[in-house]
């Protein structure tokens, strides 16, 4: 869909967002309401960017597989008999039903359409009465598939095939987070929900510390104050950036006790225990991590002012052998849950706002630093994709 909005200037106007913080300004409204640049952004954003789908430990075992869907595209994970995981579309290749939903342990994916059936690394088995089919080679067939790759116990897929690689461009992200060994932490619940807001605004509000002693202050927060926030360097090559965020006391953790009430994940040096840090590997993954529980947001757009999340929790390994562990996860996922139901408010009435003919381009302040470096990494990516689509639209000189 094109829109209207969508120009030369409009795309010129988007330079004001990523001048140095203290000068910069918000985003246009339009990039979160508007159609077109919704459509705009799954060439610019979503069909070559690295995209979060789940944790590694989904498909533990041979045959177990996961469904999901991010713009529209259903997709289907799965580990085969090989052990390898792959990730494929989800679409049967005969008159597009899906072949798979929900999540479960299975040796391959029938159709239950007309029973086409394809193996777990997305060939065609069998397509039953299609004998007398002209040319018809079940060799040549199957569903298509996605790059993979593993960073820290998450599943990122491509679906662009000359993709360069995720995990070199997050080795800065790796590194501060290596305390909490997340490829091996311990999976305890996961939830999924659908917003009526869009993904930037969700995406905003996990990665902002401005909003944070404003909104939610009271006991549940006041031991993790904004201005304690500090934003790490980042690189224009990075795939993600940090917030750090100091506590008034060691092991703060979001329940009354307001410390850890969980074991703590035993790698974790002095200083990450003196902090919550937050990480963003945008456009689809936000990670909150105290001591004791780790929060994962994985964001999935599903239209321009719609989108599905997955929220899970890590914890330590072992962590949930405990025998108080189901009541400790409990008083922590009650207390967050309050501050996540006063983000969820804010988000709706942001979206409100952002339809509003009086919506502005705002200014920054100091502690909203993540705001500034999401916009480093978006920008640039909305004007290569806008010059490529000229680029193609341009009407060739002809030769003399």
């Amino acid at each position: 869909m094109a829109s209207p909005v969508l120009t030369d200037a409009f795309i010129d106007s988007l330079e004001s967002s990523v001048a140095e913080l203290d000068r910069a300004e918000t985003l246009p409204p339009a990039c979160y309401t508007d159609a077109g640049i919704y459509a705009f952004e799954k060439e610019a954003l979503f069909n070559h960017e690295w995209l979060c789908v789940g944790r590694e430990d989904w498909v533990k075992e041979p045959g177990d597989y996961f469904t999901t869907q991010i713009i529209g595209e259903p997709i289907v994970v799965a580990r085969a008999r090989d052990g390898v995981v792959r990730a494929m579309s989800s679409v049967c290749q005969h008159r597009g039903m899906l072949v798979a939903e929900g999540k479960g342990n299975t040796r391959g994916f029938v159709c239950p359409y007309h029973h086409w059936v394809y193996g777990l690394d997305g060939k065609l088995v069998n397509a039953p009465a299609m004998e007398r089919t002209c040319d018809f080679d079940k060799k040549k067939i199957r569903l298509p598939g996605f790059k993979v790759e593993t960073w820290l116990g998450f599943l990122f897929i491509n679906f662009d095939p000359d993709a360069a690689p995720l995990t070199p461009r997050l080795a800065g992200v790796a590194e501060a987070l290596a305390g909490y060994d997340l490829a091996n932490a311990e999976s305890a619940t996961t939830m999924t929900g659908q917003f009526a807001w869009n993904w930037k605004v969700m995406f905003e509000n996990n990665n902002d510390g401005y909003h944070a002693s404003k909104l939610h202050q009271g006991p549940l927060h006041d031991f993790v104050p904004s201005e304690l926030a500090t934003f790490p360097e980042w690189s224009a090559q990075d795939a993600g950036f940090l917030r750090f965020n100091g506590t008034l006391h060691p092991d703060a953790s979001f329940n009354p006790t307001q410390r850890a009430v969980l074991p703590v994940f035993p790698k974790l040096t002095e200083l990450d225990r003196g902090r919550m840090t937050f990480a963003n590997v945008p456009p689809t993954l936000s990670l909150v991590l105290t001591s004791d529980v780790v929060i994962y947001l994985i964001l999935r757009a599903t239209g321009p002012e719609t989108m599905e999340q997955d929220t899970g929790i890590l914890v330590a390994p072992g962590a949930s052998q405990n025998p108080g562990f189901p009541h400790r996860l409990e008083m922590i996922m009650t207390s967050a849950g309050k501050i996540i139901a006063q983000d969820m408010h804010v988000d709706a009435r942001v979206q409100m706002g952002l339809r509003s003919r009086f919506a502005p381009r705002g200014r920054y302040s100091w502690q909203e630093g993540a705001q500034g470096q999401f916009n480093q990494w978006l920008v640039p990516r909305y004007r290569a994709a806008w010059n490529r689509m000229k680029s193609k639209t341009a009407t060739p000189v002809a030769a003399e």
